[in-house]
């Protein structure tokens, strides 16, 4: 836990707030998982009333949503330099695939975000987040279509949209609560039937960029 804050008066103080905030959350996230996670174990974690936490952000989701915006440009930041190497639907698919999978917090994250984050917070905030939301997609879908010719770029970003898409319905498979892991033990027929989330999301991304890729025109 980290030391108690005195009131916060100046912009740097608030800041180092805000971003204490954003720390705990992220740590509880990684150890127990995003879902897991309540509002009173943040404010515990960084050593704050609930009611203080609020005053730097409006609700959990809001915190959450925010570092979903934070670890998602830090995975177009790895994806988009792979992809500037990459050639063809194949290497598109490794890109994105290894983006999600070498990040489990995003992939957490991404999990939530549309069905739990973006249910609990103001219309400003959603702005924040859908305009940032667009953007990466058609940052990283323009350089899909780059290594994806003849590609749209538009269908680079539809490209990006169901990576996460897929990532958020695979991740929770990597997790399987004591009673699954108890059943893929006791029957390994259904453990093969849920193969590991890497090559399986590679698999599934390869396969969406070639139909995503236009035929060529005359």
């Amino acid at each position: 836990m980290v030391e108690q804050f005195r009131r916060a008066r100046l912009p740097g103080q608030k800041e180092q707030r805000r971003e204490a905030i954003l720390g705990a959350a992220r740590r509880l996230a990684e150890q127990a998982g995003v879902a897991r996670v309540s509002l009173g174990d943040i404010a515990r974690e960084v050593g704050l009333a609930k009611s203080n936490v609020l005053g730097y952000f409006g609700t959990r989701e809001e915190i959450y949503l925010t570092l979903t915006m934070r670890e998602g440009t830090q995975w177009a930041q790895a994806v988009t330099a792979a992809l500037r190497e990459a050639s063809g639907p194949d290497a598109a698919a490794v890109a994105l695939a290894d983006g999600f999978v070498d990040r489990p917090l995003y992939c957490d994250l991404t999990t939530h975000a549309d069905t739990m984050f973006e249910h609990n917070v103001t219309v400003d905030v959603l702005g924040v987040y859908k305009r940032w939301a667009i953007s990466t997609y058609f940052e990283v879908g323009r350089l899909i279509a780059a290594a994806c010719p003849p590609m749209t770029v538009a269908n680079g970003a539809a490209m990006v949209m169901a990576s996460a898409a897929f990532a958020a319905k695979l991740f929770p498979l990597t997790r399987p609560p004591e009673a699954l892991r108890e059943l893929y033990r006791r029957e390994p027929d259904i453990a093969r039937a849920f193969p590991p989330m890497r090559p399986t999301l590679t698999r599934m991304l390869a396969a969406t960029a070639t139909g995503l890729i236009a035929p060529a025109t005359g």
